[in-house]
């Protein structure tokens, strides 16, 4: 009988991962001793366990760009998140990284964010702007360290400090978390760094592809980017051809593909010149070592530019953002008003929690479409409650 336990998976690691990365055997474990599984090596359990939350589940209904209603084929929260850990795995595997641990930070990056995306998000913030604020990646950490109640023994899922770190310390260029206990002198690992790329690379790729999907701007727009020109010389295509669906998914797998080559090539070459050789020495680094190389890193740059001024501005999504603020908002100060509205399980929250620290946490929960019905059960008379 062929089964490979939980030691093998290991020294596997040991044999196979590059010098730089995190290992398994090597973790330091989690705040609640448990025993180990027999088959699986710890980050293998941690991402497993992301995937069977409920917070996992419900982003298939949460507002990537386009609100749910906008369309079958425009990328969900949910199908962002699975497109970051493919792309992160292709990341770790080029570059000797340990692939687990970079695909349950993947998983885990967006699990805190609110209905109706960065609208939702931007709108909590405000409401919470006297109790501590709010910030999707602070809320991913507080649901698998806090509100997930999926073991009689502890609350959460007890991750291993080193996904927790890496959610932690998962940053952008619009931002970053507060790492307090997480060793806040110190950069993110080398897998955490990947999933921030990944993320970055899987947005650029999909907000593209959707917003030309959607006509929010025509491929003659783009005419002015360098990397449009890249593309379009990548697939052969030429302004005053027909822009078949067929030639725009070649133009976005073309974008992952020339983002993640460089990626992995500039990666490789920064922990060469800085003779990384351990998870430490990665951490330690001056600045973080993965990212676009010198080159391709402004044409990147500008393509985000693009879609900041042409797409996540366009008048109908500004419309949605504007809808969705004033729905959460009201949603917001009714319960802050009558807490007795809220579920009597979330109710039973107020034990442990503030007020507005439950409602935040209640809201920043829901789905688009369970936002809109239980604005329409506050709001509208001739719905029932």
């Amino acid at each position: 009988m062929f089964m490979r336990k939980r030691e093998e998976l290991e020294l596997l690691e040991q044999q196979t991962l590059a010098p730089y990365a995190l290992q398994s055997i090597a973790s330091r474990g989690r705040v609640h001793p448990e025993a180990e599984s027999e088959t699986r090596p710890a980050f293998e359990r941690d991402r497993d366990r992301i995937i069977h939350t409920t917070a996992f589940r419900r982003l298939e209904y949460k507002t990537q760009v386009f609100v749910f209603y906008e369309g079958d084929h425009y990328r969900t929260r949910l199908t962002h998140t699975l497109e970051v850990a493919q792309i992160g795995r292709s990341l770790a595997r080029a570059l000797g990284a340990n692939e687990i641990l970079t695909e349950a930070i993947c998983l885990a990056h967006d699990l805190g964010h609110p209905p109706f995306g960065h609208a939702g998000e931007h709108v909590l913030n405000q409401l919470m702007a006297d109790h501590g604020g709010f910030n999707h990646n602070t809320q991913s950490y507080r649901i698998v360290t806090h509100l997930e109640r999926r073991y009689p023994q502890f609350k959460g899922l007890n991750l291993t400090y080193e996904t927790r770190q890496g959610m932690i310390k998962h940053e952008t260029a619009y931002d970053k978390s507060d790492a307090r206990g997480y060793e806040p002198e110190k950069r993110a690992s080398l897998e955490a760094q990947i999933a921030n790329l990944a993320d970055e690379t899987a947005y650029n790729a999909h907000d593209l592809d959707d917003g030309l999907r959607a006509g929010l701007f025509s491929p003659h727009d783009l005419d002015d980017l360098a990397i449009w020109q890249l593309l379009k010389t990548a697939v052969g295509w030429q302004n005053g051809q027909p822009f078949y669906p067929v030639i725009r998914h070649e133009i976005i797998r073309e974008l992952i593909g020339l983002s993640v080559a460089d990626l992995v090539q500039n990666t490789a070459a920064s922990i060469e010149l800085h003779n990384l050789d351990s998870p430490d020495a990665i951490q330690l680094c001056p600045t973080n070592v993965v990212g676009y190389s010198p080159e391709f890193g402004p044409k990147v740059a500008e393509l985000k530019q693009f879609l900041y001024e042409r797409m996540y501005n366009h008048y109908r999504l500004v419309r949605m953002q504007h809808k969705a603020a004033r729905f959460i908002s009201q949603l917001f100060q009714s319960y802050l008003q009558e807490p007795g509205m809220l579920p009597a399980e979330t109710q039973v929250r107020l034990e442990e929690s503030p007020l507005p620290r439950v409602i935040t946490d209640y809201i920043a929960g829901m789905t688009d479409r369970y936002a809109l019905d239980e604005w329409q059960k506050l709001f509208d008379p001739y719905v029932n409650a």
